[in-house]
């Protein structure tokens, strides 16, 4: 297998080096979005229970404890609890957007490998059917073996460059729509909360400003 590659020429360095990084991008991306790293329910639970007994001293702390992404989105929350509803939201949303670029980190990378890895296919695609043609011109197309190795090394380049290529874009937006759901449950968690810490008593909120 490895002679195999190696007939692909010098493109199937840079083909495989994508390969490397395309896998520990995707392997560390696939640990980091874990559901109890990044969302773990029994803490946004435990949360929730604590904010409705008014116990916004130690939901802070759990929530420092914790560490987790909602956590952290949930501390600021906490620790703005006397504002409006709408002061509330906005802070709770400046802490997501932080978090939400955090959970896409390196994602790039594997767009950037299924992008590129087919064009390195391509590139010694090319770089095969140039050496073909030289030996034609050379020899003539009369000695077909004399043709095979430029034939052969477009042939490998093509087949290694999609076959990086393909699983690298599938696990890109796989790993996209992972974290959009995260995020998408994290938002979840963070407007019961919200619901929870401006409630009708909070000042500015909709009952406190209605007229008499």
């Amino acid at each position: 297998m490895i002679e195999f590659l190696m007939n692909g020429g010098p493109v199937m360095v840079p083909i495989g080096l994508a390969s490397v990084i395309g896998l520990m991008a995707f392997f560390e991306r696939l640990v980091a979005l874990r559901r109890s790293r990044v969302v773990p329910r029994g803490f946004c639970v435990e949360l929730e229970e604590l904010v409705r007994q008014s116990r916004h001293d130690d939901a802070r702390t759990l929530c420092r404890k914790n560490g987790s992404a909602v956590a952290r989105i949930m501390e600021v929350a906490v620790a703005y609890h006397g504002e409006t509803r709408a002061r509330l939201k906005e802070r709770v949303e400046e802490a997501g957007r932080r978090e939400a670029a955090d959970l896409e980190r390196y994602t790039g990378i594997l767009g950037t490998v299924a992008a590129v890895a087919p064009l390195l296919g391509l590139l010694g695609t090319v770089w095969g059917m140039i050496l073909t043609f030289e030996v034609i011109q050379e020899v003539g197309v009369g000695v077909v073996s004399s043709l095979a190795g430029g034939i052969s090394q477009a042939l490998i380049t093509t087949f290694a460059g999609l076959t990086v290529g393909i699983p690298a874009l599938i696990a890109h937006r796989s790993l996209l729509a992972r974290a959009d759901d995260l995020l998408m449950e994290m938002e979840s968690y963070a407007l019961d909360l919200i619901e929870l810490l401006a409630g009708p008593n909070t000042p500015g909120s909709d009952a406190g400003s209605e007229g008499p």
